[in-house]
């Protein structure tokens, strides 16, 4: 099924659920402080006892391993902490400089397709981007979202965009990362996300020339939430 066809009915919550919570955290988060928070709010909102939460953040430079890790995806390098997740997907980099974007949703109350819900995750990503002028794509055969790059070689494309999702009875946990300004070095001597074809790598806002500020890329992430999600 086409990704347009997934998203012909809207990820919009029925009607009677909560707002959606937003927060922001000023500084960067440990990684296990938040894993251990999202543990926390998921459990509330599964119990009814708190709204669906999108918290926007940083992360101090770490890796973390999702259950589609490879043995040879760190390629030997041990520069920052690993964290091994129960997120979907493989190795990948978080630091400053990166929009974090977890989000904590009650598919009980959004229909319960976890494709759907990793499809809108990437049309939000996609819809973010198109705000500063970039057209970003997803690709049928990789999640994530990806730009193309003629300049620098035939058939380049970077990927500015990770995805990463977890479910406990059909709450969300984890979610998103867009490449801001973050120091795209530190993605050297791994396989990020899988990819190990020369003619992928990674790229950001401001590696696209595009200098954006934190607070704008937020600003625009709300807004498309919205259109997206319904919250």
């Amino acid at each position: 099924m086409t990704t347009a066809r997934i998203l012909e009915q809207p990820l919009a919550a029925l009607t009677g659920l909560a707002p959606v919570e937003w927060r922001t955290s000023a500084t960067p988060v440990p990684y296990e402080e938040a894993l251990a928070e999202m543990e926390r709010r998921v459990a509330a909102i599964i119990a009814g006892e708190a709204p669906e939460l999108v918290w926007l953040l940083e992360h101090p430079p770490l890796f973390t391993s999702g259950t589609g890790t490879r043995a040879d995806d760190l390629a030997g390098t041990n520069r920052f902490p690993l964290f091994e997740t129960g997120r979907g997907g493989r190795l990948t980099y978080h630091g400053p400089g990166q929009r974090v974007a977890y989000a904590m949703l009650d598919l009980r109350q959004r229909g319960q397709d976890l494709r759907r819900y990793v499809a809108a995750l990437e049309e939000w990503i996609i819809a973010t981007l198109g705000d500063f002028g970039v057209q970003g794509g997803r690709r049928e055969d990789r999640v994530g979202v990806w730009v193309r790059r003629p300049a620098l070689g035939t058939g380049r494309e970077d990927k500015i965009a990770a995805i990463g999702v977890r479910v406990k009875k059909w709450v969300t946990l984890h979610g998103i990362s867009l490449n801001v300004a973050p120091e795209l070095s530190h993605y050297d001597g791994i396989i990020a996300c899988g990819v190990a074809d020369p003619r992928q790598g990674v790229t950001s806002l401001h590696d696209l020339g595009i200098k954006a500020s934190m607070a704008d890329v937020d600003a625009a992430l709300r807004k498309r939430f919205a259109e997206i999600f319904g919250g």
